[in-house]
């Protein structure tokens, strides 16, 4: 416990403490100092490709997206499946969460994060797709970190199996996907006693035999996601959009807001300005997941044309889970009066809000938005943990059974109890991740850069003929 503590503080703690005006301070963890720097490097070497490549993001998104290879996926269904994980409990609490501790401030800086990050996942994605290999499990491809990881440190025609990098990312992966089985167990139940009063046990033992339904199955993941995903994130942005019309005189008000609070006097006088900032930094970090190399588990699997386009639908993905979903989360607390969510927190704070634009319904509608977020994360991790899996154990039927089962008992132990220790294995694994995943980022980047350069002279120059 000490040592996992240890690492613990390393990848989340400061441990770097800048004064600002006012008495206040901003406190800089290594994960910020890795992915900031990161992110800002990337959109300059991709000539500022979010802003630039947006409309192509769209384009490549409603493109005829039929997969070639009769088990692969599309390149729009590597998106939905990566977006499944990145929209997920975080988007509603974790927003929240930012919101109380930094301000309405917090939101610009998590929106600027969003921007900086689609770069790093366009990075990502793209290596993924050059590195791929054929999946003879599943049928289609597989990838992803632990594979783009071992072609920097493994020549080609040795005899060794595993890069240490390599196995560590796919560790550190696997243990940080049983954390959030935790997690979501746990989410999920709360939310149902608090909703409609249904004891975790029985909420639990339905839900771990729904998902061993779906993920025992050998390909039935990515189609319920298929049809989960897009409906979940309809359903939260239409109820977003449908309470910001019946407050649209306070919508000015609440933009003014944002950015007062982002660089207002106030809060740097206060002594506020390092938590407003650190607070949006943080969340956009761990919600969009750019630069921790999960995404490219998905990004990998896709069946298209050239690697770029599924870079560019995984930029895409951020602009989803960041601007879209994680502000849909912001625009709910934001219009609701300050005075109703005081000395509230977590779920207590979203569901109040809701009450208060949608009455009981608003309380039952993000319990049931919750549960599917969450399942929807559950079914998109061990989608990852495919790839991962066959890194570390070889392509065999037993260990990708033997993940799942372990994965099912953890959501199942989650949902009856909270483990803090359980918890925190999330955190840990996904920094650890992280770490491992820009070492080799940065040296490969030039491959995921000539694949750009290539898609924009020729695939682009074909569309505009």
């Amino acid at each position: 416990m000490a040592i996992f503590q240890a690492v613990y503080k390393i990848l989340w703690g400061d441990i770097i403490t800048i004064p600002l005006p006012g008495g206040s301070s901003l406190g800089l963890s290594l994960l910020v100092l890795i992915l900031v720097p990161a992110g800002i490097y990337f959109t300059i070497r991709t000539r500022f490709l979010p802003f630039r490549l947006f409309p192509e993001m769209l384009s490549v998104t409603l493109e005829n997206n039929k997969k070639t290879e009769r088990e692969g996926l599309s390149g729009v269904q590597a998106l939905i499946v990566s977006t499944a994980c990145r929209v997920g409990m975080g988007n509603l609490v974790g927003v929240v969460a930012a919101i109380s501790a930094g301000g309405a401030g917090a939101v610009f800086w998590m929106w600027l994060i969003a921007l900086l990050g689609s770069s790093t996942a366009f990075i990502e994605a793209t290596l993924a797709q050059i590195y791929k290999e054929k999946d003879p499990l599943y049928g289609g491809y597989r990838g992803g970190p632990a594979y783009y990881i071992h072609s920097l440190f493994i020549r080609k025609g040795s005899r060794r199996k595993h890069s240490v990098i390599a196995a560590l990312f796919a560790l550190s992966g696997l243990i940080c996907w049983c954390g959030i089985s935790q997690v979501i167990g746990n989410s999920i139940s709360s939310s149902f006693e608090n909703a409609f009063h249904i004891p975790p046990l029985c909420s639990t033992v339905l839900l771990v035999a729904v998902a061993a339904v779906i993920v025992l199955r050998k390909n039935a993941t990515v189609k319920v996601l298929d049809i989960m995903v897009p409906i979940m994130a309809a359903c939260y942005f239409f109820i977003t959009i449908f309470i910001i019309v019946r407050n649209a005189g306070q919508i000015p008000a609440v933009f003014e807001r944002i950015f007062a609070e982002a660089f207002g006097l106030r809060q740097a006088v206060g002594g506020g300005i390092g938590a407003v900032i650190m607070n949006g930094a943080k969340r956009g970090l761990f919600s969009n997941e750019a630069g921790s190399g999960s995404a490219p588990c998905a990004a990998a699997a896709a069946d298209i044309s050239h690697p770029a386009k599924e870079g560019l639908l995984q930029a895409l993905g951020v602009f989803i889970d960041t601007l879209l979903i994680c502000s849909c989360s912001a625009m709910i607390m934001l219009l609701t009066p300050r005075g109703m969510t005081e000395g509230l927190e977590g779920m207590d704070l979203l569901q109040t809000a809701m009450r208060y634009h949608l009455g009981e319904f608003g309380v039952i509608f993000i319990a049931g938005i919750l549960f599917l977020f969450s399942f929807s994360t559950f079914l998109g991790i061990l989608f990852y943990a495919r790839s991962n899996v066959s890194y570390l154990f070889g392509d065999n039927w037993l260990s990708q059974t033997l993940y799942k089962i372990l994965a099912l008992v953890m959501l199942f132990a989650g949902g009856l109890a909270a483990y803090q220790f359980v918890w925190d294995l999330g955190d840990v694994g996904v920094g650890m991740m992280t770490v491992f995943n820009m070492i080799a980022l940065i040296p490969l980047a030039p491959k995921a850069l000539a694949s750009l350069r290539d898609y924009e002279k020729n695939e682009m120059r074909k569309k505009s003929r």
